[in-house]
């Protein structure tokens, strides 16, 4: 017996099986963009991902996890090398495909468990536009924001959110392949930009290029991130997000 239902290492058999007994499809979203100097680009879609396959195992038998979108809403990143960006009717567009895709073996509740805060706008159109359009539950989350109180009891930097000290620190846990342990930098960031007067709790909201914000690309310190910091981070998150997603089974 498997741990757990990931649809690309099943064939059809073994999936027809499966869902007897499945009742919802988690689908890990990510990115494909810049990191600062000591994470590679991949870095939210296998974040995404490693979550998802924990996810999974604790929903079995009733989650499967479906294959990865590795790319999303990043053109704040774009002048950045590397970063590639899907404009948001794309990834609608992914998302509509892949849930009317599973919507014919019999699954009727999605959850698109997300790991970049560029997606979050664009998926509460999709949670809108896809759940009367396709006559489905769909519910989306960011993959570690519900343990937000860890967070702020462990993070020192009061800017964070961006290869930082958090981001790190779940990586080192989840998928250490991703940091560059040897380049591990502080965030140079932009004081008295415009970007200060457009970031949440501000009365005006806005879209800037991250460059405005940060030189080198990422934000916190990451040199006080470490393993057991996204041990418990990624832990705690998961416990909740089992909870809150066998709430609504």
């Amino acid at each position: 017996m498997p741990a757990s239902y990931l649809l690309t290492q099943m064939t059809w058999p073994e999936i027809e099986e499966a869902l007897q007994t499945v009742k919802i499809a988690v689908i890990p979203l990510g990115a494909h963009e810049q990191h600062g100097p000591h994470m590679v680009e991949s870095c939210d879609a296998v974040l995404a991902e490693e979550m998802g396959k924990r996810l999974a195992e604790k929903l079995f038998p009733e989650a499967v996890l479906t294959p990865t979108i590795n790319m999303g809403v990043s053109s704040h990143h774009l002048h950045f090398p590397g970063t590639i960006s899907l404009e948001p009717s794309t990834l609608i567009a992914l998302l509509r495909d892949m849930i009317r895709s599973l919507k014919e073996h019999g699954i009727k509740k999605f959850l698109v468990l997300n790991s970049h805060g560029g997606n979050q706008a664009t998926l509460g159109v999709a949670a809108d536009t896809l759940t009367r359009e396709l006559g489905v539950d769909f519910y989306y989350a960011k993959t570690t924001a519900s343990a937000k109180d860890v967070m702020d009891r462990r993070i020192e930097s009061k800017l964070y959110g961006h290869s930082c000290d958090r981001e790190v620190s779940e990586a080192l846990y989840l998928a250490p392949w991703l940091v560059r342990q040897e380049k591990l930098a502080k965030g140079e960031i932009q004081e008295g930009g415009r970007w200060q007067k457009l970031r949440p709790g501000n009365p005006l909201q806005g879209f800037y290029y991250y460059e405005e914000m940060t030189r080198n690309g990422n934000l916190g310190d990451a040199r006080k991130a470490s393993r057991e910091m996204g041990e418990e981070i990624v832990e705690t998150a998961l416990e909740r997000l089992t909870k809150a997603v066998k709430d609504v089974l």
